[in-house]
């Protein structure tokens, strides 16, 4: 890049304000030279294709080949923001935040490792989308939740279809009832209710991306807050109540409210791979009865003295809500150990490729 194109870069940056770019990445340019990089934001994967944006005009790009060895928590995802020369990405800019989830099967099926799939990147709110019809589930609202606070991210959820009921407000109070302090918005795509409630989450420069199962109305939600059709749309089936994958890839969309979504393809399962004090926040009032047990080691499943237990039996708390509590946290356990068991396996990996060489160089000394 030239001078020339390097000061325009510069005068560049005010435009890049209203896709989210701030102190966060403009510090970390000190350490690059900015002559042969240009600064842009991804907007959309495809498989080894991705489309950015540099504030003006969106551009096609492909990874540079020592990114595509890196391993897919280092790999661009959408919202990330990525230093550029040509068409080519040279590397990524730190991000503030992500979410991310445990890979879709677990772990790799070659090397039994647990792996880490990130979903999106440097981003303000979470929504969490739900219809009112048969994919309302609580224990799969606290799963999100889970999932969102153990990145460290900020949920709000959202109850879509809620024209298909005359007196919908008791499905609010019921995702209230399990998720403390997080907004809770009820729309309609169909008759527009509600959806101005959401334009402060998609103000000047602010990101949010929607996750939820297929058919859930993300795709038709985003078309409705456009004004205008930007993302296919599919039928839920009436006998099953599931979506079709209309939404197949990830895409960052610019909104006229001046903010930004990234839709996302329903997610089948939740898997989880930060382990952050996800199940604290999302289950704070049994945190709080846990203390109140007389072993501080207390599973909460047979110990005599577990407040937990009491406040099952005294109306306080739910055992479907203990239960799914329980399961998070072992399932937590067993990740954490998972996740420690693949960092043994790269290390003896690691010091197997230097006893080979070792040998090879010692087996060309001996001719």
């Amino acid at each position: 890049m030239s001078n020339k194109d390097s000061l325009e870069q510069d005068n560049n940056f005010k435009y890049l304000s209203h896709l989210g770019w701030s102190s966060h990445f403009q510090t970390q340019l000190k350490s690059f030279n900015k002559n042969s990089f240009f600064t842009a934001r991804v907007t959309g994967v495809r498989k080894r294709y991705f489309f950015i944006n540099d504030g003006k005009k969106e551009i096609l790009a492909t990874p540079a080949g020592k990114l595509q060895q890196e391993n897919s928590s280092t790999y661009p995802v959408v919202g990330d923001w990525v230093l550029v020369r040509q068409t080519a990405i040279e590397g990524i800019l730190s991000r503030k935040n992500a979410l991310t989830r445990g890979a879709a099967g677990m772990h790799s099926r070659k090397t039994g490792e647990y792996r880490e799939q990130t979903i999106a990147a440097n981003l303000d709110s979470v929504f969490i989308v739900t219809g009112l019809d048969r994919d309302f589930n609580l224990r799969r609202l606290e799963r999100y939740l889970t999932l969102v606070y153990n990145c460290g991210l900020t949920p709000v959820i959202i109850l879509t279809k809620a024209d298909l009921h005359q007196d919908p407000q008791h499905f609010v109070n019921e995702a209230e009832s399990i998720a403390f302090g997080v907004p809770v918005h009820l729309v309609s795509a169909f008759n527009d209710s509600g959806l101005s409630e959401l334009t402060p989450y998609l103000l000047h420069g602010r990101t949010s991306v929607m996750v939820g199962s297929s058919g859930t109305g993300k795709s038709t939600l985003i078309n409705r807050l456009c004004g205008e059709t930007v993302q296919a749309t599919g039928e839920v089936s009436a006998s099953v109540g599931k979506g079709t994958h209309t939404t197949t890839s990830r895409d960052l969309i610019m909104m006229p409210q001046g903010g930004m979504i990234i839709d996302n393809p329903g997610i089948r399962e939740i898997s989880f791979w930060e382990i952050d004090q996800g199940v604290e926040s999302t289950f704070p009032e049994i945190e709080e009865f846990s203390a109140g047990c007389r072993f501080s080691d207390c599973t909460h499943a047979h110990e005599p003295g577990c407040r937990v237990l009491q406040a099952v039996q005294d109306g306080e708390l739910t055992e479907a809500r203990l239960g799914n509590y329980l399961k998070m946290k072992r399932e937590l356990e067993y990740i954490s150990a998972r996740k420690n068991k693949s960092a043994d396996r790269v290390e003896k990996e690691r010091w197997r490729d230097v006893s080979m060489k070792i040998k090879s160089i010692n087996k060309k000394k001996s001719f």
